[in-house]
């Protein structure tokens, strides 16, 4: 097999060109730049949740030791999270904490969800600028005998151009919708094991009257436990 017949400049040119082209006007920018920005997420820096914990870990004992009232905030560059701990400061209720982590979650998963589309449209548009390019270059066939040459470069950037596209679409832009996925929901259970961690660890440090039932409930038995120990 010669690797060099497989590379063709124009073939390529209209099967990438011509996707991308349709995607963005398909999708729309926006919807392609968040594409673009979660494609960078890929390579980047995703959320620790280990890092997390340990970043509030500190501010979590000084709510536990002098109360919520009388704690000030503390930023660790997760807008989340300084967000939420915040709240939970300024209101003393779990439920502030709840409803700024569920605002962000919505945001991040409305985001996530426009990029999974996006390379979800641009796998289904690539086979058929593949088939686009193959009419082309068929089109482009000699009428006399005279072409042979001419005969054998359409028929060739037909089969590329065919090629190109089902690669482009199977191997390059569906796999990239499912990582985009895949890495969004896990990103979105990690965050929420932190959540759990960080209602678990502060429902001591409220009033009583800003602590739900259940939690409630949690910390009575706990104490009662405790007390059998």
């Amino acid at each position: 097999m010669q690797v060099d017949n497989l590379f063709d400049a124009t073939s390529a040119l209209i099967v990438v060109g011509g996707t991308i082209a349709a995607t963005v006007m398909r999708c729309g920018l926006r919807d392609t730049r968040t594409a673009i920005a979660s494609l960078g997420g890929l390579f980047g820096k995703r959320f620790d949740a280990s890092r997390a914990r340990s970043e509030l870990a500190g501010h979590v004992r000084e709510m536990q030791t002098h109360g919520v009232i009388r704690t000030a905030p503390h930023h660790f560059g997760d807008a989340e999270f300084d967000e939420a701990t915040d709240a939970l400061i300024g209101t003393r209720s779990i439920g502030a904490l709840q409803a700024a982590h569920v605002a962000h979650k919505r945001r991040r998963v409305v985001r996530n969800r426009r990029a999974v589309r996006t390379f979800n449209q641009a796998a289904d548009l690539s086979p058929v600028f593949g088939l686009a390019g193959t009419l082309v270059s068929l089109s482009q066939l000699p009428g006399g005998a005279e072409g042979a040459g001419d005969f054998t470069t359409a028929i060739s950037m037909a089969v590329l151009t065919t090629l190109y596209g089902l690669l482009l679409g199977n191997i390059v832009f569906a796999p990239l919708a499912r990582v985009v996925a895949r890495v969004g929901a896990k990103e979105e259970r990690e965050r929420q094991k932190v959540l759990d961690w960080l209602e678990g660890q502060l429902v001591s440090a409220l009033p009583a009257h800003a602590r739900p039932a259940a939690m409630e409930k949690a910390v009575a038995s706990i104490a009662a436990r405790g007390s059998r120990a």
